[in-house]
């Protein structure tokens, strides 16, 4: 059985991709034709997902688009279908947890044993042992957040630690300390490239998840040149709201594949391809 990382290898490499579907409904911008069907989310999700798996390397799924809307039933039924129509594709399960160890514990079991995910997001304001309940699951990706792509994130993630900024602690000890089992990666938010660039300095090829281009508005090129690791990849750019809602009628499915084979000629003309 291959580990998250390298199933995250193997997809960038099948799919020459580094784009991340995110799997973020919203009950009320769902195409009208699917408001009376039976599971709506999940006959949405599995629409886009059909239509996309040759060209990414990851969907994450938002765990709060299920659980406002009690509809995590769907959510196990999206991830169970990946893995048996598209079991190359990793599935990432966005949930920012974060919590002392005992019901850290309980927040892994949801995650890979209830939903069935290949990573997790989680929060690592607690410290390392309230980490430790995920990395022991040695074959899972374990993502640790550490420069958010919100306007606010500096308030916190900024802030000075013995000169340095919080951020760059954060990707210092992921890469010395808790990556010992190899399944550690790191948010770092599109929006803000210079840090990117930075925190890839720190950590070397780990891979890192890129949120905020697209509706967010950060630059597809600069994330490239300031993320990717020598060989072209290490990268895992998501996109949420331009796939999903590029069109809101029938076509809501092909337009989605449109916008991810634009994202992924996007990035893929901005990387450099190792040797």
């Amino acid at each position: 059985m291959s580990t998250f990382i390298q199933a995250l290898g193997e997809a960038w490499h099948k799919n020459d991709s580094l784009v991340c579907v995110g799997l973020d409904p919203e009950i009320e911008r769902l195409p009208r034709q699917l408001a009376a069907a039976a599971s709506p989310i999940f006959q949405f999700n599995k629409a886009i997902i059909d239509a996309t798996a040759d060209l990414v390397c990851a969907y994450k799924p938002q765990f709060a688009h299920y659980a406002a809307c009690e509809a995590e039933d769907q959510l196990e039924r999206t991830i169970e279908y990946i893995h048996k129509a598209h079991p190359a594709v990793p599935v990432i399960l966005d949930s920012k947890r974060g919590d002392v160890g005992n019901t850290a514990e309980r927040y892994a079991i949801e995650a890979f044993e209830r939903y069935g995910a290949d990573a997790v997001t989680v929060n690592p304001y607690l410290g390392g042992d309230s980490l430790e309940p995920y990395l022991r699951h040695a074959d899972k990706g374990v993502i640790i957040l550490c420069r958010t792509s919100n306007p606010g994130a500096g308030d916190l993630q900024d802030l000075l630690v013995d000169g340095r900024p919080l951020y760059q602690v954060v990707a210092q000890l992921t890469a010395q300390r808790w990556n010992s089992r190899g399944n550690c990666l790191l948010v770092v938010g599109a929006t803000y490239p210079r840090e990117l660039a930075q925190v890839r300095a720190l950590v070397g090829d780990m891979p890192l998840l890129v949120p905020g281009v697209g509706a967010q508005g950060g630059d597809v090129a600069q994330v490239v040149h300031n993320g990717q690791t020598s060989n072209g990849t290490g990268l895992i750019i998501s996109s949420s709201r331009s796939i999903l809602y590029a069109s809101q009628g029938e076509d809501f499915a092909s337009a989605a594949r449109r916008a991810t084979e634009k994202l992924r000629g996007e990035i893929n003309a901005s990387r450099t391809r190792g040797q």
